[in-house]
Parts: C-alpha cells; sequence; structure tokens
C-alpha cells in the first residue's frame, strides 16, 4: 500500500494513500467487460446494474452477457448479493463488488432485452415472454370455446333427436316383447 517518495535531498518518506473506507465512492467490477465501474456511496443496486448494462450495449455491443445482479464477494466467504433497491456498500478489505450475469438467458433473450426499452427501463424475459405469448394464448383460447359450443350444440341435437323418437322407440320395444 505505501509507496516510497524521494524528495530532492534524496531522502525516503513513504508515501500513504488514503483507505478504501474514506472514499466517497465504491467501486464494482463489470465480470462481463472485466472494466471497474465507481458509483457513489448509497447509489440503489438496481441504478448501477442498469447503468453498467447501458455501457456494455454502447461499448462491446452484442455477444456479451448483460449483469443480472451485484455481488459482494470475499475468498472463503458467502457471497452477498445486492437487490435492485438496496444501497451500495464496501464490507471491507478483501471485499469485492461485482457484477454478476445469468448464464442460462439465451443471447437470443439478451438481443430482445436490449432493444426493448420502457421509459428507459430495460425489460426482464419474464415481461417479453408474457406478452409475446399472450396473442397465442388468446387465440388458443377462443378456438377451444368455439369447440365447447360446437360440442354443447351437437350434444343438444343429439338429445333432441332422442327425445323426439322416444315414443318411437318405446313402440317398438313394446311390439317385439
Amino acid at each position: 500500500m505505501a509507496e516510497v517518495e524521494e524528495d530532492s535531498k534524496g531522502n525516503h518518506s513513504p508515501l500513504v494513500r488514503p483507505s478504501q473506507q474514506s472514499l466517497s465512492f465504491v467501486e464494482v467490477i463489470c465480470k462481463s467487460s472485466g472494466k471497474i465501474r465507481r458509483f457513489a456511496f448509497e447509489t440503489e443496486a438496481g441504478f448501477a446494474v442498469n447503468l453498467i448494462n447501458k455501457k456494455l450495449e454502447g461499448e462491446e455491443g452484442l455477444g456479451i452477457p448483460l449483469a443480472s445482479h451485484i455481488e459482494a464477494v470475499k475468498e472463503g466467504e458467502i457471497p452477498v448479493s445486492f437487490g435492485p433497491n438496496s444501497v451500495l456498500v464496501d464490507y471491507g478489505p478483501g471485499w469485492n463488488l461485482q457484477t454478476v450475469y445469468d448464464t442460462g438467458i439465451p443471447k437470443a433473450a439478451n438481443v430482445i432485452r436490449r432493444r426493448v426499452h420502457k421509459e428507459d427501463k430495460v425489460m426482464d424475459d419474464s415481461n417479453l415472454l408474457q406478452k409475446k405469448s399472450q396473442p397465442a394464448n388468446a387465440t388458443l383460447y377462443i378456438g377451444k370455446i368455439l369447440v365447447a359450443f360446437v360440442l354443447i350444440f351437437m350434444f343438444g341435437a343429439m338429445f333432441t333427436l332422442f327425445l323426439e323418437n322416444l315414443p318411437l322407440l318405446i313402440l317398438y320395444i313394446n311390439s317385439l316383447v
């Protein structure tokens, strides 16, 4: 941490840098790009993830996975995940804040997710899938209703024919006995 600074007389004095705790920002390591992003203390994790993803879109282009959330990690410790409304916090020496991306999301879904914005907010994949599947589900639903009506009318017609011909059936059975 300490560097040695040489003054004009040739004396060596240690140059001490301020600790991470005294800085007015936190650093988040983007695992996708390998770059370090700085955010002010008390920045919400959701805002940080959104900003990191926008920068990934602008700098790197398609094919790089987008961040899903931020975690504080330290070797030998269980990671601490930050929710979208959580405030970013530096846990001290050895702890690093880094982005986490979901490897289960196909790259095509990332492309759709990048292109669809609503009031500068990135829509998540579950909303896209629901909106995309609604027309197909609506068509299927209407088709099932129409089939049900047809079956109801067919059963009604068969029951009506049976009741109209019931007296003839009874006469036929009586004539056989």
